[in-house]
C-alpha cells in the first residue's frame, strides 16, 4: 500500500514513536494511535502574566486593590484598574449583602418552627453565593479575562475609564 500512495505523489511521514509510514495529511498514526497533530505552544493571552497576577490579586483583599488604585504604575493599567474597582465595589456590596443576611436572619427566627430552617439556609446560602462569586472573579482575572459583574462591572467600567 506504501507504494501506491508514493505513485500518487502523497507525501510520506513516519510516527515518532513506532516509525510506521503514513500520509503527511495523517491526523493519527496507523500503527501507534498517537495523534500525528503538532502541538502548537498556547497562545499568550491579551494582558500578559504579571498584568494577570496583578489584576487576580487585587481580589484578594481589597488592600491590594486600594494599593493599585492609589500607585502610580497600576492606576495606568486599565485591566489593573478595572479589577481594583471591581473588587472595592464587590466588598462593598458583600458588606452591604451581609448587613441585610443578618437583618433578616433575625426577622426569620421570629416565625415559628419555619423560621429557623429558613433564618439557617439564607445565612449558609448567601455567603457560599458570594465566595463562588469571588473565587470565579479571582480565576477569570488571572486568566486575563476582564470578567464583569452584572451591575458592578458597569460601574467599574465607567470609574476605571476602560468604556
Amino acid at each position: 500500500m506504501v507504494p501506491a500512495m508514493e505513485q500518487i505523489g502523497v507525501g510520506l511521514k513516519s510516527c515518532p514513536v513506532c516509525a510506521a509510514q503514513m500520509p503527511d495529511s495523517a491526523a493519527f498514526c496507523p500503527g501507534c494511535g498517537r495523534s500525528m497533530q503538532i502541538e502548537l505552544p498556547a497562545k499568550q493571552k491579551p494582558g500578559s502574566l504579571r498584568e494577570n497576577f496583578l489584576g487576580a490579586l487585587a481580589y484578594v483583599t481589597f488592600l491590594p486593590a486600594l494599593v493599585f488604585l492609589l500607585s502610580d504604575p497600576y492606576r495606568k493599567n486599565p485591566f489593573v484598574r478595572f479589577h481594583s474597582i471591581q473588587c472595592l465595589l464587590f466588598w462593598l456590596v458583600c458588606v452591604v449583602l451581609a448587613i441585610v443576611v443578618r437583618v433578616v436572619f433575625l426577622v426569620l427566627l421570629l416565625i415559628p418552627i419555619v423560621g429557623p430552617l429558613l433564618a439557617v439556609l439564607v445565612a449558609v446560602v448567601v455567603p457560599l453565593a458570594a465566595f463562588f462569586t469571588w473565587i470565579v472573579l479571582l480565576v477569570k482575572a488571572f486568566q486575563g479575562e476582564r470578567f464583569a459583574l452584572p451591575l458592578i462591572g458597569n460601574l467599574s467600567d465607567q470609574y476605571s475609564g476602560v468604556a
